[in-house]
């Protein structure tokens, strides 16, 4: 009889916490694709305040950041998710690329032992998304390594998935390149440093969660 009484409460604690469990909105994809620059958006557009540093070094963003309880709204609906900003994922990390970016040897060297910690658990965190967006440089070719092995992942995972074709604001940017090359995903071109076409990615993400 105490088993069961246990069992019960098993039960309700469970569906309990499963009522409170925010969704998770990560934003992955590779180095200097605009993750940082999105999350920042996002975060202006919902709370009035940045999330995270932006930079031109690759791998600036070493660590998982989370901002929670951000509450997005669209036409007459509401979406309250955590967002999640990880590091660039990269198949190969060369201290070199930080010294060329003007750090000096060995904090260039630590540089690379921290971003190839954050790209693992970046890796790690998958498991806990709800739905991903993938953000990628429109100025550059989508086909590459890198790119089929994040969205690979999330398949192999079952996540939901947008791709965010960033940086239309410059001359180089081809959004249709990237719909050429993964026509089976929504695909939102954007401008996460100016802001634009943000309602249309907003637009996708209730549509996708619904």
């Amino acid at each position: 009889m105490f088993d069961g009484i246990k069992s019960v409460f098993r039960r309700l604690f469970s569906k309990i916490f499963k009522r409170k469990k925010s969704m998770k909105l990560g934003l992955y994809g590779p180095p200097n694709g605009g993750k940082t620059t999105l999350a920042n958006r996002i975060c202006l557009d919902w709370l009035g305040e940045e999330m995270g540093v932006v930079s031109n070094i690759p791998h600036e963003t070493r660590e998982i950041n989370v901002k929670e309880q951000i509450t997005a709204k669209y036409e007459d609906k509401e979406l309250t998710f955590n967002l999640v900003d990880t590091p660039g994922i990269a198949t190969k990390i060369d201290y070199e690329d930080f010294v060329k970016a003007g750090l000096d040897e060995e904090t260039a060297k630590e540089r690379a032992k921290e971003a190839t910690q954050g790209i693992i658990d970046a890796i790690k965190w998958l498991d806990d998304m709800d739905i991903v967006i993938v953000v990628l440089d429109s100025t550059k070719d989508p086909m590459n390594q890198v790119n089929i092995t994040i969205l690979g992942n999330l398949q192999a995972r079952g996540i939901p998935v947008i791709i965010a074709a960033n940086k239309i604001d410059l001359k180089k940017s081809n959004v249709k390149r990237i719909e050429k090359v993964f026509p089976q995903y929504k695909i939102v071109g954007i401008s996460a440093k100016y802001g634009k076409n943000m309602d249309e990615l907003y637009k996708a993400l209730f549509e996708m969660v619904k």
